[in-house]
């Protein structure tokens, strides 16, 4: 899908120092800028328009002839009812809470639609919602909140009675209904409390099964998949958890078809796993292993299970117990709805269609919802990186590519998320989360992205991307979600040759931040839990693949890393809650910290452009002077439109991109040093 913006005067923003920017759309404006302790400046900001323009999914659902879909990272939240029969979105309904909508269920009648919501921050609002479909003109109305932020799946048993499971960070996830006699949303208890999220749920007339796991906070003892029966009577949890999947980090999916209850996992160290359980006796199941990473979309027509990894769609047969692969002429993508009904497979892929295929005849017809009617908007971002010619901003499922001499931006699929990206010699390489390795693209050859190399599957989410130069490889600072710590990938554009460094800070420090200095990678640790280490940066030989030399930070910096970057025989850092601190490189030493958590209350990004350090954080552009590494606003309230955490690249004339809101924006920074 492509979507281009008119080719029309550009806004040129002119400010500098601490001289604020408040309009987005303000008209042409030069000023001179104020004195700063860096000296005067002048800063020189082109607004490119929004960053990536897409609607974006997070959960479908049939319901008679109708698919309804959840939004992901767009403002408002909305559902989406997508006609099948004539192809067109015919209505919707704004939540406008959260971000994005993962779970939605539909009552037994078909009458009512119940939609989950996600959120960055707990505000005591709303979670859960209702869309009355008999009357889809009339907006969905808010029935209440669990007190686990996050709804991630939404089941409704037979009665009518709804149950939604979750997590917040921090706390274990519980069980929770809402009864639409009463009104009321109560918690059922927490079946497992080493679980980190609860991600599927699924009711019967008796019972209700919750999945959980710790998918998105592995490591320090969480717990891995866990599958709960509640007995909906005695109000009493037992584990019945196959004791084949306990080594997986998450329960993924539940599914109830007839008699049977179909189950799946994410995997980590092992590929993802299906069970097929005797409601009436939970102990009696079959268990095949998978292919993917990942099992989810449960479905089913008669004995076939239909699902959804992360290499396509794919049936297993109950009476033969054998996976086989779903033919389709094309790339669906990241899936996130699957339903069976009269012979047809509907598909929803995060590419932003809706794909119909004929089981019998293997054809399939594929509907953009864009076109189809859905509104295409901005979305929140995630890595930046350009050249003098291309500048590429990262949603979900796409990257846009801006051309800076046409101003023409076209949408490019690419399956995740580019969580960073670095363009070297006119191409782009990105970090593709979850479990996507590297991806590359090159403009004047390639027609999409594509995979360049893949690496261990529990090194999941790439957090920042740089270039060696001296050793000529790409370094990638990575997260693992379900296992705890992280590592470090290296890539050789020049020989396709790769390695994964894993824990090489350790057990429990992910590599948040990259920096390279003379063939040398700076490592930044990060800890996500409330135990053990963090901030402790090690330097590495990427090459020999051994570490030289570690540094702690002092006690008042050890809140995690955030960013680095070098500038000459200085490694400039960022914590997690605005600490910043520089590292002589020479003497390994830190030699200067500093409070700045008025420019920098949490994540942050940097970079070096023309000598200069710059940082970004979701509220201010800002920059260190090389001398007396005093820090000077360069734009305030620029209020990036972030999904991820803020970022800032520099292109190979020096020029910065960051976000301005939802927009990407070209600042010229000449900073009078």
């Amino acid at each position: 899908m492509q979507h281009s913006r008119p080719v029309g005067r550009r806004q040129l923003l002119m400010a500098g120092g601490a001289l604020g920017l408040t309009a987005a759309a303000a008209p042409l404006l030069t000023a001179q800028a104020r004195a700063t302790p860096s000296g005067p400046s002048c800063t020189r900001i082109t607004d490119l328009g929004p960053g990536i323009r897409q609607f974006a999914l997070m959960s479908a659902l049939q319901v008679g002839d109708t698919v309804y879909i959840g939004s992901r990272n767009l403002e408002p939240t909305r559902v989406l009812a997508f006609h099948l029969p004539t192809r067109k979105v015919t209505a919707q309904t704004v939540l406008g809470v959260g971000h994005s909508i993962q779970a939605l269920a539909a009552d037994p009648t078909g009458r009512y639609l119940y939609a989950g919501i996600l959120t960055k921050g707990d505000e005591g609002k709303p979670n859960l919602f209702r869309w009355d479909l008999t009357t889809p003109d009339k907006p969905a109305v808010a029935i209440g909140r669990t007190e686990d932020r996050d709804v991630r799946d939404l089941a409704v048993a037979p009665d009518g009675t709804v149950y939604a499971v979750g997590g917040i960070p921090g706390k274990a996830p519980a069980l929770w209904m809402y009864d639409p006699g009463t009104g009321k949303v109560t918690k059922l208890g927490v079946p497992d409390p080493g679980a980190t999220l609860a991600r599927a749920v699924a009711a019967t007339d008796t019972t209700v099964f919750f999945g959980a796991g710790s998918v998105l906070a592995g490591g320090d003892g969480a717990s891995k998949a866990s599958l709960y029966a509640y007995d909906r009577a005695a109000g009493t949890y037992r584990d019945v958890t196959p004791p084949e999947m306990a080594k997986d980090p998450s329960l993924r999916d539940l599914f109830v078809a007839g008699d049977r209850l179909v189950v799946s996992t994410s995997g980590s160290t092992e590929p993802a796993k299906l069970a097929v359980m005797d409601l009436a006796d939970l102990s009696s199941y079959s268990l095949t292993p998978t292919t993917g990473k990942v099992v989810k979309n449960l479905t089913a027509n008669a004995d076939t299970v239909y699902f959804a990894t992360d290499t396509g769609l794919h049936s297993y047969s109950s009476a033969t117990q054998v996976i086989s692969p779903v033919e389709f002429d094309g790339d669906l993508g990241e899936i996130w709805g699957l339903d069976v009904v009269g012979g047809t497979l509907t598909v929803v892929s995060g590419y932003g269609f809706v794909g119909e295929i004929d089981l019998a005849t293997g054809r399939a017809v594929v509907t953009d919802l864009g076109r189809a009617g859905a509104p295409v908007t901005p979305q929140t971002t995630m890595g930046i990186a350009a050249d003098h010619r291309y500048a590429y901003v990262g949603g979900n499922n796409g990257i846009a590519r801006h051309d800076l001499r046409t101003g023409k931006v076209v949408n490019l699929r690419a399956p995740g998320e580019a969580k960073d990206a670095h363009v070297l010699d006119g191409v782009l390489y990105t970090g593709q989360y979850s479990s996507q390795g590297m991806w590359t693209y090159d403009p004047t050859a390639d027609g999409q992205p594509r995979q360049l190399a893949a690496f261990p599957s529990e090194q999941n989410r790439p957090l920042d991307v740089c270039h060696d130069p001296v050793n000529e490889l790409l370094l990638v600072g990575v997260q693992s979600d379900t296992e705890g710590g992280g590592s470090l990938w290296t890539y050789s554009p020049k020989t396709g040759k790769k390695a994964a460094y894993v824990n090489p800070v350790d057990g429990t420090q992910l590599v948040r931040a990259v920096a390279t200095r003379d063939g040398v990678a700076y490592l930044g640790g990060d800890n996500p839990t409330a135990k053990g280490p963090r901030g402790t940066l090690v330097a590495f030989d990427p090459a020999a693949g051994r570490e030289l030399w570690r540094l702690d930070l002092p006690a008042s910096l050890t809140t995690g890393t955030a960013a680095l970057a070098v500038h000459g025989r200085h490694l400039y850092g960022l914590t997690r809650k605005g600490g910043f601190f520089v590292v002589d490189l020479t003497i390994r030493r830190v030699v200067h910290t500093a409070d700045h958590r008025a420019l920098c209350p949490g994540f942050a990004a940097m970079v070096t452009s023309r000598g200069v350090v710059y940082g970004v954080s979701d509220t201010t552009l800002f920059r260190f002077d090389p001398k007396t590494f005093a820090v000077s606003t360069v734009v305030a309230e620029i209020n990036g439109a972030w999904y991820s955490g803020p970022h800032v690249n520099a292109d190979d004339r020096g020029r910065l991109y960051t976000m301005r809101g939802h927009h990407l924006v070209r600042i010229e920074d000449r900073p009078v040093i």
